[in-house]
């Protein structure tokens, strides 16, 4: 079995409504998916987070070494892409164009064996995850503080039971429509905030000590992911759990936050860790460190499928009779696409998710939607 071609699939969508964190703005929704073809017919399925049109030409870069190889072979394949880059990439897109790869392998080796990728990492812990709603950027021309409040009081009403929301953009205001939200959503429904790293030391203790009195989860990406003292600073002078990770790559960038304890909670993308090989081994590093681990994921119906196979694949920390359950992160911006690349949504119910069962990802790929949602022109 040899890999004889790689495709990438960018998709975009133009917002009739922009939106902002506190470190990026979002005109458009756009994503890459990667195609890995063998020569027996066989196709697998990753995505790349991050920006769409450097991944595509990295992903194009892996190609030399790329075909030819056994797909099955992951491990080898993940060394030999990541030590013919790693002089001069061993972070940034060539981690996050090598995890497109890595997961479509990983799609590959499912349906070579006719199993989920889940049974491959080791076996099913759960058949279904719970998800929390994702949201509540800084939209155009709308009420920040009410926006917020009515889009997540529907969430809840959807059956999440968790929501995330953006800050990090004025600690004043921030702490307002935190006020606004837990309001909205009422008291029993967990309340998580992300700074997108848009504070420094002094504002993100300010938030984190005000923010506490609202019953917030976790505190995500209060300062800038170089910063590994600040972030150290921060959990020790606030009482909110501090999370991150979304921008940190491979194992090697995990370490030190988790070994230092800079986090409580990490989050690898499994678009941008280094694909399924590299994020276990980043959750059995934050296990000998007792670090919980919650996924961050962004991106299409691809990214769902293999976070749901990678979460549903995640041993209890610790294992006990009535273990701590990983949460999914669930986007509910706007993105037609999302799911529209799936034969067969990969969508919520009542705030479940179901762990697709097929092989590989457990997801075909709906070709007519990558047709539809290709950029018309195309770079």
């Amino acid at each position: 079995m040899k890999i004889v071609a790689v495709h990438t699939h960018l998709l975009e969508h133009r917002l009739d409504v922009a939106f902002e964190s506190a470190s990026m703005r979002f005109d458009r929704r756009v994503h890459l998916l990667v195609e890995v073809v063998c020569d027996d017919g066989t196709i697998g399925w990753g995505e790349c987070l991050g920006p769409a049109g450097p991944n595509r030409a990295m992903v194009q870069a892996y190609c030399q070494w790329l075909i030819g190889m056994n797909p099955l072979e992951t491990e080898k394949i993940w060394a030999t892409l990541y030590n013919a880059l790693r002089d001069q990439g061993q972070r940034g897109i060539a981690a996050t164009a090598l995890s497109g790869i890595d997961i479509a392998l990983w799609d590959i080796k499912g349906k070579r064996y006719n199993v989920p990728v889940s049974t491959l990492l080791g076996g099913r812990f759960r058949d279904r995850v719970r998800a929390y709603a994702t949201g509540s950027f800084k939209r155009d021309g709308v009420d920040r503080v009410e926006d917020n409040a009515l889009e997540t009081a529907g969430h809840v009403q959807a059956g999440f039971h968790a929501v995330k929301i953006k800050i990090g953009f004025d600690p004043a205001e921030d702490l307002r429509v935190i006020a606004a939200v837990r309001d909205a959503i009422g008291p029993q429904a967990r309340l998580m905030i992300d700074a997108n790293h848009g504070y420094d030391v002094i504002e993100a203790v300010r938030v984190g000590n005000a923010a506490a009195d609202y019953g917030v989860d976790w505190f995500e990406e209060p300062v800038i992911p170089e910063q590994l003292d600040a972030y150290r600073e921060v959990r020790a002078r606030q009482p909110i759990p501090v999370a991150g990770g979304e921008t940190w790559h491979t194992r090697w960038g995990f370490r030190e936050p988790i070994q230092t304890r800079a986090i409580d909670i990490a989050q690898p993308d499994l678009c941008g860790v280094g694909g399924f090989t590299e994020a276990k081994r980043v959750c059995d590093l934050a296990t000998l460190h007792g670090v919980r681990v919650v996924p961050h994921v962004w991106g299409t119906a691809v990214h769902i499928a293999a976070a749901l196979q990678f979460m549903s694949a995640m041993v209890p920390d610790p294992v006990r009779n009535n273990p701590i359950e990983p949460i999914m992160e669930f986007d509910r911006t706007h993105n037609p696409f999302r799911q529209a690349v799936a034969m067969q949504p990969v969508e919520h119910d009542n705030g479940w998710v179901t762990v697709p069962d097929g092989p590989g990802l457990g997801i075909e790929i709906n070709r007519d939607a990558l047709r539809e949602f290709a950029p018309k022109e195309m770079p």
